[in-house]
């Protein structure tokens, strides 16, 4: 892999500067921009639907390749394989991505897409528990759903980084500090316990994460064939707990109401 670095668009993440960002646009981008001008013409009566199937066609490569990529890393992940699961032609991949490389950044967009949305709303006069109670069951929600696209990232991580290095030493970076500096004007303000902001955030990560990145193992500790919303919602409510508990705040009264409507981040 070329080792491409990423780009998201600061709409985003809101915290970060737009200085500095001479990167190149990311594969996802391009597929997308490419979609949109070929639909721009709305003079044609076939226009919009084409645009819709074009959008629904690149939905479901990535979907796909954010499994593929999941079960069988880079190395092992094919375009053939790709298009297979995605039920479409091979060359509909190429045409959208060009090459697996440009697929694989375009899925790791996505899933930092996915990541990096909900924690906008740390803000200074946002309230601590609200806040947590909403980005942990968001992170938990994102874990149940899209259990493969934080595997794919982890694979990533653990082979080095080099798709994300220049993302995770830049762009994370800032929106980590912008974030922690929230959490520390909490404390100061007595609004939640002393904590080490940037830990307190990796250890929201590392649990949340945990379920997605190890599903096999707690399933096995379990005795289940799979986990249930109902699982899902018993772990997320005592994953809450402890962060909470961690942050000296108190405890929200969990409702007895199905995981459906608990806000996705798709």
């Amino acid at each position: 892999m070329s080792g491409m670095p990423l780009t998201l668009p600061t709409s985003w993440v809101p915290s970060l500067s737009r200085g500095g960002r001479g990167h190149l646009a990311t594969a996802m981008a391009k597929a997308m921009a490419r979609t949109a001008a070929e639909t721009t013409d709305t003079t044609q009566p076939q226009a919009q639907p084409q645009g819709r199937i074009r959008r629904e066609n690149v939905e479901r490569i990535l979907k796909a390749a954010e499994r593929v990529f999941a079960e069988a890393g880079f190395a092992g992940a094919t375009m053939a394989d790709i298009a297979e699961r995605a039920g479409l032609p091979k060359a509909n991949l190429h045409y959208y991505f060009g090459t697996k490389d440009d697929l694989y950044r375009a899925v790791l967009d996505n899933i930092l897409r996915l990541w990096l949305a909900p924690i906008a709303s740390f803000t200074p006069d946002a309230d601590p528990v609200e806040t947590l109670s909403a980005y942990v069951t968001a992170k938990m929600e994102a874990s149940r759903t899209r259990p493969h696209a934080s595997k794919v990232f982890a694979n990533e991580i653990l082979h080095g980084g080099t798709q994300v290095e220049r993302f995770l030493a830049e762009d994370l970076k800032a929106l980590v500090d912008a974030k922690a500096a929230v959490i520390d004007g909490w404390v100061a303000a007595g609004r939640m316990a002393p904590v080490d902001a940037r830990q307190f955030l990796f250890m929201i990560w590392a649990v949340t994460q945990h379920y997605a990145d190890f599903d096999v193992q707690i399933r096995k500790v379990l005795g289940r064939r799979s986990l249930t919303r109902q699982d899902f919602a018993a772990m997320t409510a005592e994953v809450l707990r402890l962060v909470l508990r961690a942050a000296g705040l108190p405890e929200p009264e969990m409702a007895e109401t199905p995981t459906d409507s608990v806000p996705t981040l798709s």
